[in-house]
Order: structure tokens, then C-alpha cells, then sequence
């Protein structure tokens, strides 16, 4: 005896499935792009340093390694990562760099860390 659900459905609807695939074709980049935000925020670092961005307009590796009281290798790893996705730019201030979020993921990021 097999303890395996199955599928119970009399009847396909079709509709259903062809809309539903409609759907996610259209959306189908905007879920790429979310789903890698929601990659990059799954892991607690990262969370911490977009959490500390949405409150302090810039800050550098030095004050996040402070903060976090972390090493600035691993914090530098993970503000690289932010940034290649976007959601972090930088500049640089004589010897120093400054991290920044990116205004056009400010709102969405709020909303998802914030509640």
C-alpha cells in the first residue's frame, strides 16, 4: 500500500492551465527578479545590511563590520553580491567606499523587511 498522494481532479480544466501558464509567461521576468532579491535577502547577513540601509543613508565596510561584528571579508562578499544584483551602489570618498541601496528597490525592500 502506497502512501503517495495523488490528484483526485474528474475533470481538466483547461482554462485554468492555459491561463495560468499565460500568466506566469507574462510575469515570468518580473518573477526571475524577485525570486533573486528573495535569494540574496534569504540569508541573515545580507538581510542585516539591507536592514541597516533602509535606516542610514551610507555607510562603508568598516562601520558594517562594527555593527555586525564581523570581519570585513566576509561583509565585503556579501555587499559584492548586493551589488551585482542592483540593489546596492557605491562610491568612493578619497580612500574610503560608501555603500548605498539603490532608490529604485528602496520602496519594495521596505515593504518586504519592514512589514
Amino acid at each position: 500500500m502506497s502512501n503517495t498522494l495523488s490528484c483526485c481532479r474528474i475533470e481538466v480544466d483547461n482554462d485554468l492551465i492555459k491561463n495560468a501558464q499565460i500568466l506566469l509567461d507574462t510575469e515570468k521576468e518580473s518573477i526571475n527578479t524577485k525570486a533573486k532579491l528573495f535569494s540574496l535577502l534569504a540569508n541573515e547577513v545580507r538581510l542585516k545590511i539591507i536592514r541597516l540601509f533602509l535606516s542610514y543613508e551610507k555607510m562603508c565596510v568598516c562601520d558594517l563590520s562594527d555593527v555586525l561584528e564581523m570581519n570585513q571579508s566576509p561583509i565585503s562578499q556579501h555587499l559584492r553580491k548586493l551589488k551585482d544584483a542592483g540593489v546596492l551602489l557605491n562610491e568612493r570618498d578619497g580612500m574610503t567606499v560608501f555603500y548605498f541601496l539603490n532608490e529604485s528597490h528602496r520602496k519594495n525592500l521596505k515593504k518586504i523587511i519592514e512589514g
